[in-house]
């Protein structure tokens, strides 16, 4: 079975592109400390928005800190944020979802109700208020985006877990006595991580788009940490001046984003049984 994944997987040209990208972010993001021409946080006032050069390859911004190096070490924060804060959704969604769907009666009536509730209030507005009380800071902000997008995985868990209940392994599971906890997590769980997989890979690239958009607000990865999103920031402030400051950044971003939602698509479209030749 998973030679064949592989074989459909390899035939997606959308989905290895994806995967490329993936990969190779994942690389950049692991060996910055190597590749990175100069420390990101290094001020240098006489070398303030300098244009792509041969010694600043993607030039410097307001306080002359070299971009390239800086959007390197960006590449790490998008990389923790996007796996953290989906990894928090997906727990959660994971568990009211397999809740919800396997026991049903009132406590899907519950769960789902509650799941309509928090879908009713607008997630980023959302994010923004809770980052108004609290102090804006990485963890704060991949600990909210995970609390404030796990609604979807739920109610796409739920929907495996009503379908999956009543197989023939679950009932025979129950025939021999196995616990409710056992049949969740061993028997019906591990049948529905095909949807989880591919929710967790465009999870990630939302993610990553919310943090980029919080930073550029001022209110997500402060400075003098470096980010994608308050890169961009710097331009909007200089971009009459310093078109680099806004193009960069904005390129990775779209890149990235864009990598992520075809290496979920094509997650997708290969473990669709509907699609398999």
């Amino acid at each position: 079975m998973e030679r064949d994944f592989w074989q459909r997987f390899s035939k997606n040209e959308l989905a290895l592109a994806g995967c490329v990208i993936v990969v190779c972010l994942f690389i950049v993001s692991l060996v910055a400390p190597w590749i990175s021409p100069y420390d990101p946080t290094e001020i240098h006032l006489d070398n303030i928005l300098s244009s792509p050069s041969a010694k600043h390859w993607l030039g410097t911004d307001q306080l002359g800190r070299d971009v390239l190096s800086r959007m390197i070490w960006g590449s790490r924060i998008s990389l923790k944020v996007g796996f953290v804060s989906t990894g928090i959704a997906i727990l959660i969604g994971t568990l009211l979802g397999a809740v919800a769907g396997y026991y049903g009666r009132g406590v899907d009536t519950i769960i789902m109700r509650f799941v309509d509730i928090m879908l009713c209030f607008p997630t980023f507005f959302l994010i923004l208020a809770v980052i108004a009380i609290l102090e804006p800071s990485i963890w704060n902000i991949m600990v909210i985006i995970g609390i404030t997008g796990w609604m979807g995985i739920t109610r796409l868990v739920r929907a495996d877990f009503i379908s999956l209940k009543e197989r023939d392994f679950v009932q025979a599971a129950r025939a021999i006595g196995a616990s409710d906890f056992r049949i969740i997590f061993i028997h019906i769980l591990p049948n529905a991580m095909a949807s989880i997989l591919v929710a967790a890979t465009l999870g990630i690239a939302g993610a990553i788009l919310t943090e980029s958009a919080l930073s550029f607000l001022g209110i997500g990865v402060q400075p003098p940490t470096p980010s994608w999103g308050n890169i961009l920031t710097a331009g909007k402030d200089n971009i009459d001046i310093a078109w680099w400051l806004s193009l960069f950044p904005g390129l990775a971003i779209l890149v990235t984003v864009l990598g992520y939602n075809m290496l979920g698509e094509g997650i997708r479209d290969t473990l669709d049984p509907r699609l398999r030749g």
